[in-house]
């Protein structure tokens, strides 16, 4: 029997531990995030009498589940919820047969561990179908720990002092109250730099700046209430929701441009 394995036989997993049997195929995943989706009713673990949580084999089949489901195919978590209700019911399953022959594939040895661990080793989930052009909500995690110089900036992304002073002027760059910038703005920088290459100055990079404040408002108002809310873990589910709506967003104005672009071009 595997370290999960043997948990699970005596009573349970710890938070931590299910932190680390899921890190290698998530490498986001967080202790909050896991309690985020406990507060969502997506997982419901059991408690001790002193209050600590204990995971069984299921919680961290649908804890997988979830992960895998908003990574591989992004579905909502009101989506997600509803999948796991009709499983639940029996009116849906994840499919026994399916999910190992699929483990087989993915990994060589897990028919063999799979033998070993025997009853003991949870159900590994149907993984869901990937739509190619859709944009992760994992895009929208920020690291504010990140912290790039102006001539770090210069250097990462190729440009030079000019080129970045139209930038900032042109509010498509704007530096902390420190002086310092975030990744997204080497990101950036690189990109209108490629796009310069076409004739595309600063100034004409604005139009795509408002349409991204636009398009941010809309998001920060449908996320507002969700964030003013007293309830636990509101500002989580505010978080949460700005991503998959930013996510949602940028997928359609991706594809809303691809379209006009072929219209344009008589395609």
């Amino acid at each position: 029997m595997t370290g999960a394995a043997q948990q699970w036989a005596h009573g349970g997993m710890s938070i931590g531990s299910v932190l680390d049997l899921l890190r290698p195929d998530f490498p986001d995943i967080t202790i909050s995030k896991i309690r985020f989706l406990e507060a969502e009713g997506l997982i419901r673990p059991e408690r001790t009498p002193s209050g600590y949580r204990r995971f069984s084999a299921a919680d961290c089949e649908r804890l997988r589940f979830v992960l895998t489901a908003q990574r591989d195919q992004y579905l909502p978590l009101k989506v997600i919820k509803e999948q796991l209700e009709a499983i639940d019911s029996g009116a849906a399953t994840l499919g026994v047969r399916e999910a190992r022959a699929r483990a087989r594939t993915a990994r060589p040895d897990a028919g063999q561990d799979m033998a070993d661990e025997g009853a003991a080793r949870p159900r590994p989930p149907r993984r869901l179908a990937v739509q190619p052009g859709r944009i992760a909500a994992d895009e929208f995690e920020f690291d504010h720990e990140i912290r790039v110089t102006r001539a770090d900036l210069l250097e990462q992304a190729g440009i030079d002092e000019k080129f970045l002073t139209d930038l900032v002027r042109a509010n498509l760059i704007t530096p902390g109250p420190a002086g310092f910038f975030d990744a997204d703005a080497v990101t950036l920088a690189t990109t209108a730099k490629a796009m310069a290459e076409f004739g595309l100055e600063a100034r004409h990079l604005r139009a795509f700046k408002l349409a991204a404040d636009r398009e941010a408002a809309l998001v920060a108002q449908i996320a507002a209430p969700i964030a003013k809310s007293r309830d636990a873990g509101a500002r989580a589910r505010a978080e949460e929701t700005v991503r998959e709506l930013a996510a949602l967003s940028l997928t359609l104005h991706a594809s809303l441009v691809k379209a006009s672009v072929r219209n344009s071009l008589g395609g």
